[in-house]
């Protein structure tokens, strides 16, 4: 972030409480922000999660470690959710967690203090669909994707159209999502990795797994958001 950056983020306090206007609606979010960060990513939780998910905060801790900031989102409303607990519906519902996605990045942009970060998306379940469709509608914006225990089969439509390059995670006894992630990876034309964790189920709750996502993503995210990647001069 530059010298002359309107607003500072403390990243030794808890993360920032932020408020996102998506259409009619305002979704909730929790900005962390290191000291120098060289980049920033969006948390896309999906089927009944949010940004209080234990697994996903956990994995936005090791990722601040790596100089990267952190907005973990609510893409559902109290109401919607409250809805979707009953009704398991909007958590399929792509097309409208993918716009509260795109809603995120652009509000990012709109932050000063933030707005020149390179942005990825951190997509868990059906949150990894909405996150390759928001990949898609901000291709300019997007530098990196990552999917953990994801549906990116929900994204179909456009697979063949994401540039950003994206790392699919599965646990190895996952069989069922391991099958629809090798489908979708097939799809995918862009640099892309599928990545098995052994032993590990669709939670990731075995000893080590989490923490072997968290490498994973980290090196995956810091090897492609660098600011200075793709700049002529500039030793990677």
């Amino acid at each position: 972030m530059s010298a002359h950056d309107d607003e500072r983020y403390d990243a030794d306090t808890a993360p920032r409480e932020v408020q996102i206007p998506s259409g009619p609606a305002v979704i909730h979010a929790d900005l962390t922000v290191p000291d120098a960060s060289t980049g920033i990513v969006v948390f896309a939780h999906g089927s009944g999660s949010g940004r209080h998910s234990r697994r996903n905060r956990q994995v936005a801790s090791a990722l601040q470690t790596e100089r990267l900031a952190t907005l973990l989102v609510d893409l559902l409303t109290e109401d919607e959710a409250s809805r979707d607990e009953r009704t398991a519906e909007l958590r399929f519902d792509i097309e409208l967690l993918a716009r509260r996605v795109v809603d995120a990045i652009d509000w990012i942009a709109r932050e000063p203090a933030i707005r020149d970060l390179t942005v990825g998306i951190f997509g868990a379940s059906t949150g990894a669909a909405a996150a390759l469709f928001a990949a898609v509608h901000r291709p300019g914006r997007v530098r990196a994707v990552v999917s953990r225990g994801g549906r990116p089969d929900l994204a179909a439509p456009v697979l063949a159209k994401v540039e950003a390059p994206t790392m699919l995670i599965v646990g190895g006894d996952d069989t069922d999502v391991l099958a629809l992630n090798e489908n979708a990876f097939a799809q995918l034309r862009c640099e892309s990795v599928l990545e098995i964790v052994p032993g590990a189920s669709h939670l990731f709750e075995e000893p080590g797994a989490l923490e072997a996502v968290a490498e994973l993503a980290g090196a995956w995210f810091t090897g492609h958001l660098d600011p200075t990647l793709g700049q002529p001069g500039v030793e990677p």
